[in-house]
């Protein structure tokens, strides 16, 4: 999704078309894959093998893989994996822990596969220590991305946007791997300084003691590459929360206190306490986590529920604490819509059902229906522009046969004959689109018909 204004709308070639009607792979060639797993390469044969729908079944083929044949540069001799977004060659902490997730459960199968990811998570405390605000990393001081942003940007950054989901990312994916493999390898000294920079961090954007060291300015057309206020964006009373100065679209925020975002880390910081506690016998770091998770939980309570009139008691997107309340929902995850499939609320939460509701409906700001789908965006590509991502997430979150099977459907005849899952696509055509590799998205898709099969929906995904 990074730096989507600059990518050109596409349009569907008639080439592109005929490619799709004889459904012929649109992998790389085996020689020019980046990394070949055989448990990956295993699970597409299996499951193309259960699925009957022909173009379903070459849509998984084309996007599952498209992380590891496209994006992943695996430094074995050294542990370290650097991963692209896909047409951006540089390392966002959010993308990377997303696109490598689907693969964990994979890793115990297969050795070479392992460690690849121990390289990504290794790589990401790494850049995390090098600079726990920025959000993007070059591979090496290369200079590369924004290095005349009005922030600290060192030659190592790509961009330097704090988003609270950055360091929630690594450590999802951190604890994710270790109680998938149990292997704690990764969890050495450069994990618990990065864990003392995080909680640092989000304690120093708590802003009790002032707006902090960070800020953030852009010569830019775009009103939400910069923030406002000298670079310190909206005032807030310093409520418990933790200000994100960016959304997961790298959007700015119109108020610092990110809802999901701050659900996000209450849910990160427990997950990073089990690990110091259990592994590194960092009793203390770790109690210093969950202070910080049960205060923020308490502050979200108090200040993230807005009495909506037709919905009820809802989450509100984005709050400051003097009471302002911005109601919207935006594609990128951590969303309002994603936050039970990361499981930050239960998908039976009677705030989190109500909340849902409205953000898919045309009271949502950036809720688009048009002919050719309905769906979530965002201001980041703009009005009319359907996130596949969120149609995800709406899958991802039910429980409704009928909605998961309009949502797989959706995914299926929006794809503009590519066979691979697009940043956004127009409401009324989808051969409209933005970037035609993203990995990120193309992953998710995979994931999710994974874990249909794996809840036993086999037989929906076949009569769609």
């Amino acid at each position: 999704m990074r730096k989507t204004f600059l990518t050109s709308l596409l349009v569907l070639s008639l080439s592109a078309c005929a490619g799709a009607q004889h459904l012929s792979s649109q992998r790389p060639a085996p020689e020019q894959r980046l990394f070949v797993s055989e448990a990956v390469e295993a699970t597409i044969v299996r499951v193309q093998g259960l699925l009957t729908d022909p173009y379903l079944a070459w849509m998984f083929g084309n996007c599952f893989p498209n992380t590891l044949d496209t994006t992943v540069h695996f430094d074995e001799e050294n542990g370290r994996t650097f991963v692209y977004t896909g047409d951006i060659h540089a390392m966002w902490l959010r993308d990377s822990g997303a696109q490598v997730w689907p693969y964990v459960q994979l890793a115990p199968q297969d050795e070479h596969l392992r460690k690849m990811i121990a390289g990504v998570v290794n790589c990401q405390l790494g850049l995390l220590c090098i600079d726990p605000y920025a959000n993007a990393f070059n591979d090496g001081p290369t200079g590369g991305g924004w290095q005349t942003d009005g922030t600290d940007m060192n030659p190592n950054l790509h961009e330097r946007k704090w988003e609270i989901d950055s360091p929630c990312y690594v450590i999802r994916l951190a604890h994710h791997y270790w109680k998938t493999t149990g292997d704690s390898s990764v969890f050495g000294k450069t994990w618990v300084t990065a864990m003392r920079k995080v909680l640092s961090v989000f304690r120093e954007q708590q802003r009790k003691d002032g707006p902090g060291s960070y800020r953030f300015l852009r010569v830019t057309d775009r009103q939400l590459d910069t923030k406002g206020n000298g670079g310190y964006g909206h005032p807030v009373r310093p409520v418990g929360l933790i200000a994100s100065a960016f959304r997961p679209s790298d959007d700015a925020t119109q108020f610092e206190f990110l809802v999901p975002s701050n659900f996000f880390a209450v849910s990160s910081l427990r997950k990073a306490a089990e690990i110091l506690e259990n592994v590194n016998r960092e009793r203390s770091l770790a109690r210093e986590c969950r202070e910080l998770a049960a205060e923020v939980e308490a502050a979200l309570r108090k200040y993230a529920v807005y009495e909506h009139p037709k919905y009820g008691p809802v989450y509100a997107y984005e709050v400051d604490g003097f009471g302002n309340y911005y109601l919207m929902d935006d594609a990128n995850v951590p969303s309002l819509l994603a936050m039970a499939y990361l499981g930050d609320v239960p998908a039976d939460d009677p705030i989190y059902r109500n909340t849902r509701r409205f953000v898919w409906s045309p009271d949502n700001p950036y809720f688009f229906r048009g002919k050719a789908a309905e769906g979530i965006g965002g201001p980041h590509i703009g009005s009319d522009m359907i996130w596949p991502m969120s149609i995800m997430m709406r899958a991802f979150t039910s429980s409704d046969d009928e909605e998961i099977r309009w949502c797989l459907r959706t995914l299926r005849d929006t794809d503009a004959g590519t066979g691979f899952i697009h940043e956004s696509f127009h409401k009324d055509n989808p051969a409209v689109f933005t970037r035609p590799w993203f990995a990120w998205q193309n992953t998710l898709f995979g994931e999710l018909v994974l874990k249909l099969i794996g809840d036993g929906e086999l037989e929906l995904l076949n009569n769609l």
